[in-house]
């Protein structure tokens, strides 16, 4: 892992890729400074980070874009897979690469509420928790993008795969909004999850018949839900919505709370993803 976590961080650092990201970060997260504290004297620290959020969906994705689908792009992950390095090493190492990329203007937005200490008094406290959750948002960013880059051979295929899927984590307290019609709309969602999942199984076992099987079964579940639970399932569609909210948790943080069941979240989709991305290095390695 620390061999392919070196070889990354590298290349990030020897290229101009790195340094634009580092760049466009801090300087988004100064310029909201700038006008919100500086020139407005707010000491809400917190809020600076709320509104850079935005930044993370066009950037991120290009950090992310480049990690497995440039790698097959130049043929080099044949190399990688047959190395003496196992998958979760790959992964972990170029995930902690892309991490430690965007630690950098997160270390130097650290300093930000140090320097309003000197014009008053500021809730280091409130501020610090915020920069903490900041960097989980980005992790489980980079997390969704190192997937998708896996999934890809061209970058600018993971790019605009990533940014559309923040976009909609982004967007979907707005999307929620939206679906409160009840049961019928949570059916119709319900029944399309159940289909992608049956495609997917499909694909994955290469059987139609084990894709017509979970199809068939997730359907009559889904019936019966319908028919004799219908509460059950509308509960089951709100939980659904804010598990698919990826922002909305660091509205915790920056309301001056410590939320733990946040940082849970937010680790819990940097897992997953992880996960995932080493089931499709798996299955591309013996393929």
């Amino acid at each position: 892992m620390l061999a392919v976590f070196k070889r990354e961080t590298r290349s990030y650092f020897t290229s101009v890729v790195g340094y634009v990201i580092i760049a466009a970060i801090f300087a988004f997260i100064a310029l909201y400074y700038a006008a919100n504290n500086l020139i407005f004297a707010s000491s809400d620290f917190a809020s600076i980070l709320n509104a850079s959020l935005l930044v993370l969906l066009f950037v991120l994705p290009a950090l992310s874009m480049r990690s497995f689908a440039d790698e097959r792009r130049n043929k080099t992950d044949q190399l990688l897979l047959t190395s003496p390095v196992s998958i979760p090493a790959i992964v972990m190492g170029k995930f902690l690469a892309q991490l430690v990329v965007f630690l950098v203007p997160v270390a130097f937005s650290c300093l930000l509420p140090l320097t309003m200490c000197l014009f008053g008094d500021v809730s280091l406290t409130s501020a610090f928790s915020a920069e903490f959750a900041f960097f989980l948002v980005g992790a489980a960013c980079i997390a969704i993008g190192t997937f998708l880059s896996a999934m890809t051979e061209n970058q600018i295929i993971s790019y605009l795969a990533t940014f559309a899927v923040l976009l909609v984590g982004y967007m979907m307290n707005s999307i929620q909004s939206l679906f409160t019609s009840g049961n019928t709309m949570a059916f119709i969602v319900f029944g399309v999850v159940v289909a992608i999942a049956a495609v997917l199984v499909g694909l994955l076992c290469k059987s139609l018949t084990a894709g017509s099987a979970v199809f068939c079964c997730g359907a009559v579940v889904l019936i019966l839900l319908f028919r004799l639970r219908p509460v059950w399932l509308l509960n089951a569609f709100n939980q659904l919505l804010d598990a698919l909210a990826l922002f909305q948790p660091f509205t915790d943080f920056v309301g001056g709370m410590f939320s733990l069941p946040g940082i849970v979240y937010y680790l819990s989709v940097v897992v997953l993803f992880l996960f995932l991305t080493g089931q499709a290095l798996e299955r591309r390695r013996w393929n």
